[in-house]
């Protein structure tokens, strides 16, 4: 039904209209008597084996909500219903910001992909915690962190840490985004040696609450084997809880779209069927080259069962979706799930 009826219908509007008007229905649909219940009797997989014990946390399914989707933490109680296993939000920064000058999100539709530069567009770290007090204990909840744009080199640790101690007592992990390429002069965050210096500042501050919280570190596909084996050197030498693979591809290669048409949408990151190679080239090449050491949550071009187990088998510990999501609805975490619990 949501790919031969309502997907068409979506798709002859504005994406990021689409995705604020999907919020409002989805919203509505759940505070209808029963409607919330109807969605988790269609689409939640609950059994007790396709838990997953990673970092220190219990996931109830491997499959989660990338971030990006619900950046301000507006909507996670009721995507909870759909069966996620987690949902990241964010990305949060100190202060809230418009992000980039619309239009700003573009699908791509031959290559079932989407290509943003959304530019981090949120409303800051306290409408977030507003929010997340809101928080129903459905499912675990990601925090992904970064600056604000208009912030000076010199003052990006500053930026994360602001959100990191004030997010910290309401999401059950972290996740410091140093690879979105959405967002101005960013090839600081890409230096290993600054990076030693942002998870260390982290580390330091996390080692002070009572509850330490896993943190992550999210990474590009368009890495190289050299850039990957310094996220390998980098994770032994930090001791970050893991990475997430990947972020969005800047990469416009062996796409169905014409010159014209990606010369036409500009600058942005593509995520969805078209990254889904790379990615998983980038999650086996660190699994395989680290010998496993360190978790990793796959994410990149997830349309199926079929892609999230190529994920799996590559070395993902657990996996996310996003562009899959809105091309597939909600029925594709339901059935990863049960083709996991098939395997098992």
């Amino acid at each position: 039904m949501y790919k031969l009826i309502i997907r068409p219908i979506l798709f002859l509007f504005d994406p990021e209209k689409v995705h604020y008007f999907t919020f409002s229905l989805i919203r509505i649909l759940c505070k209808i008597p029963f409607g919330a219940s109807v969605f988790r009797s269609m689409y939640q997989v609950n059994d007790k084996r396709l838990e997953k014990n990673l970092f220190g946390l219990t996931f109830k399914n491997p499959v989660g909500l990338a971030a990006g989707f619900d950046k301000n933490a507006v909507l996670y109680n009721e995507l909870a219903n759909f069966g996620f296993g987690f949902i990241e939000i964010g990305t949060v920064t100190p202060k809230g910001q418009i992000g980039n000058p619309k239009k700003r999100l573009f699908r791509l539709k031959d290559d079932q992909g989407i290509i943003n530069r959304m530019g981090f567009n949120n409303d800051g770290v306290e409408e977030a915690i507003k929010n997340l007090k809101k928080n129903k204990h459905k499912v675990l909840i990601g925090g992904n962190i970064g600056k604000n744009t208009d912030t000076k080199p010199e003052n990006y640790t500053q930026d994360y840490i602001a959100v990191f101690k004030e997010l910290h007592p309401f999401v059950d992990y972290f996740v410091l985004n140093v690879s979105c390429p959405n967002v101005g002069s960013h090839a600081k965050l890409n230096d290993k040696d600054y990076l030693v210096e942002l998870i260390t500042a982290c580390q330091k501050e996390n080692n002070i609450f009572k509850i330490k919280k896993p943190i992550l570190l999210k990474i590009a596909p368009d890495l190289n084997d050299i850039q990957l084996d310094e996220i390998i050197e980098l994770v032994a030498e930090t001791k970050i809880d893991g990475v997430i693979a990947s972020n969005t591809s800047t990469s416009r290669d062996n796409l169905k779209a014409s010159k014209e048409r990606l010369a036409e949408i500009g600058n942005g990151g593509v995520s969805g069927k078209p990254i889904k190679n790379q990615s998983t080239k980038v999650i086996k090449y660190l699994a395989d080259k680290s010998n496993k050491s360190f978790p990793i949550i796959g994410v990149g071009g997830i349309h199926s069962a079929e892609d999230a187990l190529e994920k799996l088998d590559a070395g993902a510990d657990l996996v996310q979706v996003y562009t899959g999501f809105i091309y597939e609805g909600p029925s594709l975490i339901k059935e990863i799930n049960k083709v996991v619990l098939d395997r098992l």
